[in-house]
């Protein structure tokens, strides 16, 4: 009886698997955690591709370990990872160099000068920096400079997903809902651009180097000798199409259009919908292709969003992760007990998150406004998790903008979603209830609902969500906190940006951090 699903999601700190069932529920499961990455510069961020593929073997190991006749169970494979971590592949498929990791920071020199008329029509249309940025942010563009012998010997570029699925197959395939990053992917139509789309002149690269790809739910291809001898899954099995992390993190927490929109509170804070229709929250920032064929993201990203919870722990909370080391239990329950005691608005203490730049603001700084002597760690701390949604919701208003859309309800996942206290929060500041699944990893449960739908256990997503997905804990906001909240959002938090930007731009001519394009 092959009544499993495995699920692999592999992501920027850990690697998990997971078997579901056909209802959704996680019968087995193994996580590996590894170094997010390591740096030979200041600003880059690298990673062995190699460690994925071997931390993804010993889950294997200790699952067959824990429970070896659940391996003869599986129906079917679904690979969901990181967005925009790419690795060059030689034409056996061996690693040429270290994967280059989302959050490396260098800047590419030595460009080839666009066109006078294409710099004309970007700059008249307001593109000029955000392309200038793209193209200078492309790591492609930095190996094919720097590293030439590599990008000559480069067989296939991949995002980790593409490794995953060589590694299980043989076969150089991807999924469509993968293809997120500095890459040549037309987002409009779900393909490869063509050769005069601005995204080929931005992120050249060879033909031949790119994947095939398949629409989220198809075959992939199946589970090689060679993989059964490494891994223990049985030669055959079929590996099925599924997205990107935050594309899975949608579809598995239930968001199937645009009146519902998913929160994800993970390394990358996002507020994301479901959407037919093309349309872009942020002008020139393309909506991503969804883990449902033909169907859209519109997405807004606050990079590095909770993330700041581990920058604050590390360089603020030594008392806070004494006290959880003498309990036992994690240091982020300490931190979130903490804000109990602090009213809605910190007494007035106010951040804007933008630990790090974006391609709409690449001046932008963080910012910490509003102290006096009644703040302590604990507002500070209550502080960043506000500015995390104040920006999350200032996000929401741009989707309902551009999209014409009205969001009626909220879901929550990521890490900072297994916290009641950072869920009321959201739900305050938003002014609107939250649902909480009760699986905790969504990002793994939409890829085996992609896996599902592939394998025709479900005859569509309607059907496979609504068997497969659940909800715990609903919040619904409190209505003083929320009109607090309202007025410190719209009468401070919007001023703020617009206020500082001059500021920000100064900063960044005298220090070159961030670094100027």
């Amino acid at each position: 009886m092959k009544d499993l699903i495995m699920s692999v999601d592999c992501g920027t700190q850990h690697l998990r698997v997971i078997l579901f069932n056909f209802d959704g529920d996680a019968v087995e499961m193994a996580k590996k955690r590894y170094s997010p990455y390591f740096s030979k510069n200041p600003g880059w961020a690298e990673q062995d591709p190699n460690l994925y593929w071997e931390n993804f073997k010993l889950c294997c190991d200790e699952i067959k370990e824990r429970q070896p006749e659940l391996f003869k169970r599986i129906a079917a494979i679904a690979i969901t990872t990181q967005r925009d971590t790419m690795i060059n592949l030689d034409a056996d498929g061996e690693p040429l160099r270290p994967a280059i990791v989302w959050l490396d920071q260098r800047k590419t020199s030595g460009l080839r000068e666009r066109g006078i008329l294409m710099k004309i029509s970007h700059k008249i249309v307001g593109m000029d920096e955000a392309v200038r940025i793209l193209e200078k942010d492309s790591k492609m563009n930095w190996i094919r400079i720097n590293q030439p012998d590599i990008w000559s010997k480069t067989a296939k570029y991949l995002q980790v997903s593409g490794f995953f699925n060589f590694k299980l197959t043989g076969k150089f395939v991807d999924s469509v809902s993968s293809q997120i990053g500095h890459i040549p992917f037309d987002y409009k139509h779900f393909r490869w651009a063509d050769d005069k789309d601005i995204k080929s002149i931005l992120f050249f690269i060879e033909r031949e180097k790119l994947p095939d790809i398949v629409e989220p739910g198809e075959l992939i291809g199946n589970v090689t000798r060679k993989a059964f001898i490494e891994t223990g899954i049985p030669e055959g099995v079929p590996v099925i199409a599924a997205g990107s992390d935050k594309g899975c993190e949608t579809l598995g927490m239930g968001c199937l259009n645009s009146d519902i929109a998913n929160i994800s509170l993970g390394t990358t804070a996002t507020i994301q919908v479901m959407s037919k229709r093309y349309f872009e929250p942020v002008r020139f920032i393309p909506p991503y292709p969804a883990s449902i064929p033909h169907y859209y993201n519109p997405e807004v990203e606050i990079f590095r969003g909770y993330w700041m919870v581990g920058w604050f722990k590390d360089e603020f909370g030594i008392s806070e992760v004494l006290e959880a080391e003498r309990r036992g239990v994690p240091h982020e329950d300490v931190l979130n007990e903490s804000m109990k005691d602090v009213k809605a608005g910190s007494m007035g203490l106010m951040v804007q998150p933008y630990w790090g730049s974006g391609i709409k603001m690449p001046e932008a700084k963080g910012s910490m406004i509003g102290f006096g002597d009644v703040h302590g760690r604990a507002h500070v701390y209550r502080a960043i998790i506000e500015g995390i949604s104040y920006a999350l919701l200032e996000g929401m208003n741009k989707i309902e903008k551009r999209g014409k859309v009205k969001i009626k309800s909220l879901t929550i996942s990521g890490g900072g979603a297994s916290s009641d206290e950072i869920c009321q929060i959201t739900s305050d500041i938003f002014n609107l209830p939250i649902h909480r699944g009760t699986m905790n990893e969504a990002s793994s449960l939409g890829a085996a609902i992609d896996a599902a739908v592939g394998i025709k256990v479900y005859e569509n997503f309607d059907t496979a969500v609504k068997k497969m997905v659940r909800y715990g804990t609903e919040f619904d906001p409190n209505a003083e906190n929320a009109a607090i909240y309202r007025q410190l959002f719209e009468k401070v938090y919007l001023k703020i940006y617009p206020a500082l930007k001059p500021i920000y731009k100064r900063i960044m001519r005298i220090t070159n951090y961030p670094e100027s394009q």
